[in-house]
């Protein structure tokens, strides 16, 4: 089933035909994960690639202390994997969990391989995913290692101002690598 964020993403990022789309959308399923609902686990095999129709997921680990450490977000028109896992069918490291109540077409890995298969044309559409969603990693990398921790605050919040009213504080405070109690700190420090 196809969903119109995902209609008009499709449209936006490739030359698909209205049958293309049709196909895509018979091969594809929409799930509605409430708050909290886990849509992947630690130590298990990463099946699905998943769109963000509305809502918001995150892919987490837990370190050996048990402290969560957030590595990506995804919000509407977004996709979101434990891509190692679903490329080569190992057991995750990751957890991915939703973060409100969304709405998210799913790929699985033999339905996407089929879809890459049976439409050529996808494929320059997931090459563009691929590239935003690592030029997103590697300006995440770069802030995260070259800004201090208040200009790192500050620079997420002018980038993304609706996002951070969005989440739960201690999930923005690991995903920018700091604690909660530090986040709380510095908010009140620049308020």
């Amino acid at each position: 089933m196809i969903t119109p964020n995902f209609s008009k993403h499709l449209k936006k990022f490739s030359k698909l035909s209205d049958a293309d789309i049709q196909t895509i959308s018979s091969a594809s399923k929409v799930l509605k994960p409430c708050k909290k609902e886990m849509l992947l686990r630690q130590g298990e095999v990463c099946r699905s690639n998943y769109f963000v129709e509305k809502g918001c997921l995150r892919l987490y680990f837990v370190n050996d202390k048990g402290n969560e450490h957030i590595i990506q977000f995804a919000i509407e028109n977004w996709w979101i994997s434990d891509y190692s896992s679903f490329t080569r069918g190992n057991a995750s490291e990751f957890y991915i969990q939703a973060v409100e109540d969304s709405v998210v077409v799913v790929l699985t890995k033999t339905v996407q391989d089929q879809l890459l298969t049976d439409i050529p044309v996808l494929e320059h559409y997931f090459r563009q995913m691929f590239q935003l969603a690592y030029a997103a990693t590697q300006n995440r990398l770069m802030f995260m290692h070259g800004l201090s921790k208040e200009n790192r605050y500050l620079h997420f919040s002018s980038l993304f101002p609706d996002f951070i009213q969005r989440i739960p504080q201690y999930m923005l405070a690991s995903y920018l690598g700091f604690t909660p109690e530090y986040l709380s700190e510095l908010r009140k420090k620049l308020s």
